[in-house]
Parts: C-alpha cells; sequence; structure tokens
C-alpha cells in the first residue's frame, strides 16, 4: 500500500509524463486538434508553455508551487472540457482531459 507521499509522487510522475508525451512526442496531434477547433497558432503556444510550467511546477517540493502547477492544469483541463463540450467531441476524445483534471486535482487535496 502507498502512502500519501508516495502517491503523490506517483500522480506527479503521470501528469508530468503525459503532458510532455502529448506536447513533445505527439505535438503534430495538438496541432491538428486546435485547427480543428479553430484556435490560433498564438493560443496553442500560450497553451503548451503554460501547461509545461505548470508540470513542472507540480514536480517541485515547494507545497505552494504544487499546488500552484495543480491549478493550472486545472484550469487548463476545464477549459479543454469546455471545448470539447462546444465542438460535441465523442466522450473518448474528453477522456484525456477530464483524467487529468482528476489526477490534478488529487494533486492538489494531497499536497
Amino acid at each position: 500500500m502507498l502512502t500519501t507521499v508516495e502517491l503523490l509522487e506517483v500522480l506527479k510522475i503521470i501528469i508530468f509524463s503525459s503532458v510532455l508525451f502529448v506536447w513533445v512526442i505527439r505535438y503534430q496531434n495538438i496541432v491538428a486538434e486546435f485547427k480543428q477547433f479553430k484556435y490560433p497558432d498564438w493560443l496553442r503556444d500560450l497553451v503548451g508553455i503554460l501547461k509545461i510550467t505548470f508540470v513542472v511546477m507540480l514536480m517541485r517540493s515547494d507545497v505552494s508551487l504544487v499546488k500552484l502547477g495543480a491549478m493550472g492544469i486545472i484550469f487548463l483541463m476545464l477549459m479543454a472540457l469546455i471545448t470539447h463540450l462546444k465542438s460535441k467531441s465523442p466522450p473518448f476524445k474528453m477522456l484525456p482531459s477530464l483524467t487529468l483534471l482528476i489526477l490534478s486535482f488529487s494533486v492538489f487535496t494531497l499536497a
């Protein structure tokens, strides 16, 4: 059984890895998705910078930075879910945003 501290670290690593995987390795999917939603390139770039900044904050030992990073990811995931709902995306397209939202909320709560 994991302790609270260990669970927190595992969740932070999962969020960090997921965001970097999507925004670095699978970046072309992000480009296509933002075009599909008709969002400008500058917004895509800003979201990417914010997401990477927030997940780096999650990996710090300072609780206030961890909570701020988690709040940032929560906000961005809420905006992503709103975008998916407004564009009537199928539920499986919303699953990554919802998952990151739940994981980030868990980190915020546990930190």
